[in-house]
């Protein structure tokens, strides 16, 4: 059974057109991430599912009830979505006890006394703040104002859990506590979660699904591992992983051959499996630092790379190196020492190169069989190639 199933919703705010015909399903018990730059669109999303903000266009389930259809004119109201949501500046009560914020909503619900005490109890021990229930907010840390926001949410036991920037306003160290914490908690209760962020490090380690919002549209839904690996656009290759700062970018055109295409790059001729685009258009490979292999040995489609800048970080290292005009950057896990200046082989994935239209910017979904070196570069001894 699907928790949400969101069919061409449009909302417009003050004349601005937020969001632009998003279709979405969200499978039950899903943690399901919003993900994307300020301004996209992805808060107004979950505004919208929560019942804040109503749409111009569209239609959104919530399970088996129906939350808006804009044809009919119907709008559910927001405390019968069975949705509760966490907003990023916390919004407890100052006056009130950690306790009484907690049980606040079952309260309104006029749950028995005993049995919301008992919930409450429940709900503070999930979030690890049993201890904290006679305190007052003012007397807590961020981490712990947010674990009083959770329990809150929680407690009523919310067929969905809406969760808006929610460690936006914490520290390094408490961010990856809290992360730990949430996933921990959907393990457990099982609840669909819908977790807006524009931090790619939170999805990718929190979701089991990420949809990725440009403008106002959903661009790519998909598990994090494939998301990472195979961005279906080059504007989602160069938002996720902190791929703006390190992917390596390299131009090629389409050429004919023999056997029917092949493409020429600056890495060298890359034959295809199959047709690719008209012969004379231009492609964009992409590569990630950590799917290039460096070596002190020249090996089987090896090249020859100069080192221009070293990027020590304990844990890893990023090599900043260059063949011809070729620039490319790879990471290294762990501390290797390499000297400015001097001579390594870098050898590419070949499995891990993405290939996009430069035109369209999407991903041409074609393998890559193998690099056949340039023949100057041959020449000069930079590749080592056997087939």
């Amino acid at each position: 059974m699907n928790a949400i199933e969101i069919t061409n919703i449009n909302v417009s705010i003050h004349g601005k057109h937020v969001l632009k015909g998003i279709d979405l399903t969200i499978a039950k018990g899903e943690f399901m991430t919003f993900l994307g730059p300020s301004g996209c669109g992805k808060t107004t999303l979950l505004r919208t599912i929560a019942g804040l903000q109503s749409a111009d266009e569209g239609t959104l389930r919530i399970g088996n009830k129906e939350a808006v259809n804009s044809a009919t004119g119907h709008y559910l109201e927001a405390s019968k979505r069975g949705v509760n949501l966490v907003f990023q500046s916390y919004a407890l009560w100052p006056h009130m006890t950690v306790y009484e914020n907690v049980a606040f909503g079952l309260q309104v619900q006029k749950l028995p006394k005993d049995q919301t005490q008992a919930r409450v109890r429940v709900a503070l021990a999930n979030m690890r703040i049993s201890e904290l229930e006679t305190r007052y907010p003012g007397q807590l840390s961020g981490g712990q104002q947010q674990r009083v926001a959770i329990a809150r949410a929680i407690v009523t036991e919310p067929e969905i859990l809406l969760l808006d920037e929610p460690l936006s306003n914490l520290d390094a160290k408490l961010r990856i506590e809290m992360r730990a914490e949430l996933k921990r908690l959907h393990h457990e209760l099982k609840t669909t979660i819908i977790y807006v962020t524009h931090d790619q490090h939170e999805a990718m380690t929190l979701s089991t699904q990420v949809a990725v919002f440009f403008g106002g549209k959903v661009v790519q839904v998909d598990k994090p591992r494939q998301l990472y690996h195979r961005p279906r656009t080059l504007e989602v290759a160069e938002f996720i992983g902190n791929a703006g700062l390190h992917l390596n970018y390299i131009e090629g055109t389409i050429v004919g051959s023999e056997g029917g295409q092949r493409l020429e790059t600056s890495l060298g001729f890359l034959e295809v499996d199959g047709e690719v685009g008209e012969t004379g258009r231009e492609i964009i490979l992409t590569l990630k630092p950590e799917d290039i292999r460096l070596s002190e040995m020249m090996g089987p489609d090896s090249l020859a790379v100069h080192i221009e800048a070293v990027f020590p970080s304990g844990s890893e290292t990023l090599v900043q190196t260059r063949a011809g005009e070729l620039s490319l950057m790879i990471r290294v896990m762990g501390d290797m020492e390499v000297e400015v200046g001097s001579q390594l082989y870098a050898k590419p994935r070949m499995d891990r190169i993405n290939l996009y239209d430069k035109m369209t910017g999407r991903l041409l979904e074609v393998p890559i069989q193998f690099i056949q070196p340039r023949e100057e570069l041959h020449h000069e001894n930079r590749f080592s190639h056997s087939r």
